[in-house]
């Protein structure tokens, strides 16, 4: 995602780049549990913990004004009672359409597919498992003065995983041109009685250096259901072409 402000033109979740232009966002995110949530949405101690690692990267492209290309691949190093694993994760890519825009508010529809890697290709699962994925996303935003909010709601069909049913949620506030806050949540719940739900907080703080901007910042799993209660910090570094 990329800061608004002011006349600064508005590229996040829902709002397409201009064509001929990028960006790629490159992230570490070090996620540990020492308990999980039961099939209640109780707390229990997760024997032997667990711990999730990922290097990601997030491109996306402005094709044409109408149409952003965007691709993301992870690498993963995690642990838990029965194993230790490294491997590529899922790697996705997708169009993103946007329908309307205009000053203030904009909507748009993502289609991608991702191929399932031999690292976690969804928490509640063990590494490997999943082959290929299909999503539908639908996004709408609105921006403010000195800031925007983002509303995302998506089906991805899974082969070798349940379907699931996802819902995303950002609102960024700017405090100045080259600092600025964002607040996120990020849900989910997977087809079948009893199978897992899930819901993070993530909070992060965004310097803005020209072209590339850092970003620093806390995740927090908050509710769910068969799934690790986990946390931890993201780094990721920004850069638009």
């Amino acid at each position: 995602m990329v800061a608004l402000s002011g006349a600064e033109a508005a590229h996040a979740g829902a709002w397409n780049l201009p064509k001929g232009q990028g960006e790629i966002i490159v992230k570490y995110e070090n996620i540990r549990a020492e308990d999980y949530f039961t099939s209640d949405g109780g707390r229990a101690d997760l024997p032997g913990g667990r711990r999730d690692i990922a290097a990601s990267v997030f491109v996306e492209y402005g094709l044409s004004e109408r149409f952003t290309l965007q691709a993301k691949g992870e690498w993963q190093d995690g642990r838990d009672e029965f194993l230790d694993y490294q491997g590529l994760g899922p790697i996705e890519m997708g169009v993103r359409w946007q329908a309307y825009r205009d000053d203030r508010n904009v909507a748009a529809v993502y289609v991608g597919y991702a191929e399932g890697g031999a690292g976690r290709n969804a928490g509640y699962a063990p590494p490997g498992a999943g082959d290929s994925d299909v999503e539908v996303r639908l996004l709408a935003g609105r921006s403010f003065d000195r800031g925007f909010i983002d509303l995302q709601a998506a089906r991805r069909w899974r082969s070798g995983l349940p379907d699931e049913t996802r819902a995303d949620a950002t609102a960024v506030a700017h405090l100045n041109q080259d600092w600025m806050v964002m607040a996120q949540a990020f849900g989910g719940a997977a087809d079948g009685d009893g199978a897992a739900r899930w819901l993070s907080l993530e909070a992060s703080v965004v310097r803005r250096f020209g072209d590339w901007r850092l970003q620093a910042g806390w995740r927090q799993a908050v509710s769910g259901r068969e799934i690790p209660a986990g946390r931890g910090p993201i780094i990721g570094i920004w850069r638009r072409f």
